[in-house]
């Protein structure tokens, strides 16, 4: 099942140290290279630095596994949604005719 993850952390002097320090781009990477997203989008979010991820799981456990990194590498706020594509949403329009 697909989800979309939003995702921001805070402006803080902790947080322009690692934009100017380079380990900002370490942590995000490393996160992505973890949890393999479908698709990244990253910019401003709610006025913070931060982004969105589609993610798939096939299970409500594997909320922990896809949100901790966020909260632990980046003091992130985190928001996990489930979306449809026009597929699923097709599918699911006619199991209800």
């Amino acid at each position: 099942m697909r989800f979309l993850l939003k995702f921001s952390f805070p402006t803080t002097d902790e947080t322009n140290s690692w934009f100017r320090d380079g380990s900002l781009g370490q942590k995000v990477e490393s996160i992505l290279e973890k949890l393999q997203p479908e698709a990244a989008y990253f910019g401003p979010t709610d006025g913070e630095r931060g982004g969105y991820l589609i993610v798939n799981m096939d299970d409500a456990s594997q909320i922990i596994a896809v949100g901790e990194p966020f909260f632990l590498e980046l003091g992130a706020k985190v928001e996990i949604v489930p979306v449809m594509t026009p597929e699923d949403l097709r599918a699911g329009m006619q199991s209800i005719q």
